[in-house]
């Protein structure tokens, strides 16, 4: 297995290495662009199921009897009201109110909360306001997490579990830990990025290789297929999930990164709340859906245009197949041109120029039913 220079192997990677052609590098670990066909990836992850690496991601576990406290002096939304087995996702905001990191946050025990997100700046923060005797430690390297994605994946789940986990007994965005998935104990999460019914199951990093070859075994008469970086990227485009360093950095406000709705500003203090509440009618940015009548490796990065005056990017764009292959891309614009429907010119690099419109933000299930199903 000969990966990036530089880079760390994943947990799984010793399953699909030799079939990988070109590597990316997420959160300093090499991950595969695409394992056999995206477009069949993608499929899979649409009609059926898919499974995929997921470990990359940063786990900050903050422990001690103000862990909840800790958390909360961070989080945007409330962590004091988070019932058993739930998990809220939001956003962690510097003290001017800008965008450190969109991250989910369940409460395992009253002494210990896991933040998971993609900044390490979100660490520095929560050590900042952590209590004497609260602890705050990175720890991604001692599990393994598959992603299991797709209308397939509750049906690939019951095989592995004695577990209820039914859409009454299992809701989308709670967790269910030491649960037994295929003889392993496992904490099961009922989330995803991909806009698909999904898990992520993570258990020990030892027992991954155990973990991915039951999962595919158990699915394989369901089509379950192995997933890389390019078809995710296709399900969260269409899906208008948003990405650090794409859709928002250190420039933006929640309220530019359509993420405006997970900030509480009654749940009390909270680092960046009384910024936030200053600039919450006065951000003028916005994330929408763009298609582009370029190639996608062309209409990414490019230059949009209203009516002559430059009013944003586009910040990545794929070929979609939910618009039966269209150009589709997320892009960051100025207030002016959310309307769908409003006519862009998009400028590529070279100069050159395409016809780009605005359409319905998402333009994949944008009432999130499928997650929900």
């Amino acid at each position: 297995m000969v990966l990036p220079e530089g880079l760390r192997s994943t947990p799984f990677a010793p399953r699909y290495a030799d079939r990988v052609e070109e590597w990316i590098d997420v959160y300093g670990h090499a991950v595969p662009l695409f394992i056999s066909d995206p477009a069949e990836e993608y499929e899979a992850i649409r009609t059926r199921a898919g499974a995929s690496e997921y470990s990359m991601l940063y786990k900050w576990h903050v422990e001690g009897d103000d862990a909840v406290v800790a958390v909360d002096a961070v989080f945007s939304r409330s962590v004091r009201g988070l019932g058993a087995g739930r998990i809220t996702y939001g956003v962690v905001v510097d003290a001017e109110g800008m965008m450190v990191d969109d991250v989910t946050v369940a409460v395992l025990a009253p002494d210990h909360v896991v933040v998971t997100g993609g900044n390490p700046a979100t660490q520095e923060s929560l050590a900042t306001h952590a209590p004497a005797g609260t602890t705050v430690t990175e720890r991604r390297e001692e599990s393994a997490v598959l992603t299991l994605q797709g209308p397939c994946s509750r049906d690939v789940l019951r095989r592995l579990t004695q577990v209820d986990v039914s859409n009454t007994a299992f809701p989308y965005y709670t967790f269910l830990q030491s649960t037994l998935v295929a003889g392993i104990e496992a904490q099961v999460s009922r989330i995803g990025f991909t806009a698909e019914l999904g898990y992520e199951i993570q258990v020990p990093r030892e027992r991954a290789l155990e973990l991915w070859d039951a999962v595919l075994e158990a699915g394989a008469d369901l089509g379950v297929q192995a997933f890389g970086a390019a078809a995710l990227m296709m399900c969260r485009t269409e899906a208008a999930m948003i990405m650090g360093e794409l859709e928002y950095d250190h420039t933006v406000t929640p309220f530019e990164c359509r993420m405006g709705w997970a900030v509480d500003f009654e749940k009390g203090p909270f680092q960046g709340r009384d910024a936030l509440l200053a600039k919450k009618d006065a951000a003028t940015g916005r994330v929408v859906s763009v298609v582009v009548d370029a190639r996608p490796e062309v209409a990414e990065g490019a230059r949009l245009e209203l009516d002559g005056r430059d009013i944003g990017y586009v910040t990545m764009a794929v070929p979609s197949p939910a618009l039966a292959g269209a150009t589709l891309g997320l892009a960051r614009v100025h207030r002016d041109a959310v309307k769908s429907g409003t006519a862009l010119t998009a400028v590529i690099a070279d100069g050159s120029k395409a016809d780009a419109t605005v359409r319905p933000t998402p333009v994949y299930d944008p009432e999130r039913a499928r997650v929900r199903a």
